[in-house]
């Protein structure tokens, strides 16, 4: 989701600082701890390593291979040195299968990604930015006006693509507020807001369901769902917050934490409880439906892990 001034400064209290408390509850395992009484990381079925900054895992079902944004940067900086890599599951990645600055390709910090109708779908800071999934050809692009963070993009069953604006901005230390916080439609034309308001708690990962809209907050610890209309149809706490990817698996629905560096996973309607654990800055998270692998994102480790459901 976001990235600090510099790599090693980000805090995610500093950026949850007004975030509600929560009760954690039990977790649904034993969990195995370590000698400083922190939670011993999962291991992972399969690791992918070499990326720079991976945001955001997406598996494309028609080919077989996952997409991995690279942010190579600053998560604000305009920069032109984002780009995308194409991972076959089983093979060979190529690193830089859509980069930033050749080609006539743009790509700043490029984060979410999602596919509709044969076009891939980049969050891009105020853009979203759009490709041939099969060659990489960009398709041009769609301003979100306004807006300061585009951090995901997701697809709903009739093939409408959302946008979430997690209204962050630079600060003198770190990220900061900027009061645009939104979820909106993209259409061909430009964008239209679903939701906007500064209280929306962050927006980042989006998921849509065939009972609406929902998004997980990077500034609190809920999952929220919106009606067509944008209005507050319901709220799950989770354990801790910082949350950022967000999908739905066997039934339940998947999320990831920054603040509690693991993978949650319940109902819709909750509870939550830690399902992978140890994994600090787990971005992202995409689900490869062949293989049955949640794909995770490890953005300070610039590799990509598979978790077996």
């Amino acid at each position: 989701m976001t990235r600090a001034m510099t790599l090693t400064s980000l805090t995610v209290t500093a950026l949850l600082a007004a975030a509600p408390a929560a009760k954690n509850p039990p977790p649904s395992a034993p969990e195995k701890l370590l000698a400083d009484g922190k939670p011993a990381a999962s291991k992972a079925d399969k690791t992918w390593e070499g990326f720079a900054t991976p945001e955001s895992v997406l598996y494309v079902a028609e080919s077989d291979t996952y997409l991995v944004s690279n942010i190579n940067g600053l998560p604000l900086a305009v920069d032109n040195n984002g780009f995308i890599s194409r991972i076959a599951p089983e093979g060979e990645v190529t690193l830089k299968w859509v980069e930033g600055g050749k080609n006539g390709v743009t790509l700043n910090a490029p984060k979410g990604l999602a596919i509709a109708k044969g076009v891939l779908y980049v969050a891009d800071i105020n853009t979203v930015r759009k490709f041939d999934v099969k060659t990489g050809k960009p398709l041009g692009e769609v301003a979100v006006p306004h807006a300061t963070f585009v951090n995901d993009v997701a697809v709903g069953p009739d093939g409408t693509v959302y946008a979430s604006d997690s209204g962050l901005k630079a600060g003198a230390k770190d990220l900061e507020p900027s009061g645009t916080d939104g979820v909106y439609v993209v259409e061909k034309s430009g964008v239209k807001a679903v939701a906007k308001a500064d209280d929306m708690g962050k927006p980042n990962g989006l998921w849509v369901s065939k009972a609406g809209l929902h998004y997980v907050t990077f500034g609190a610890n809920e999952l929220v769902s919106l009606d067509a209309k944008g209005h507050k149809t319901a709220s799950v706490k989770l354990p801790k917050g910082g949350l950022d990817g967000v999908l739905e698996a066997d039934g339940d629905v998947i999320v990831s934490s920054w603040e509690g560096a693991a993978l949650y996973r319940g109902k819709a309607t909750g509870p939550f409880t830690e399902w992978k654990t140890g994994l600090s800055a787990p971005a992202d998270i995409g689900l490869d439906t062949k293989r049955k692998w949640v794909l995770v994102p490890r953005f300070m480790d610039n590799k990509v892990e598979a978790f077996a459901l």
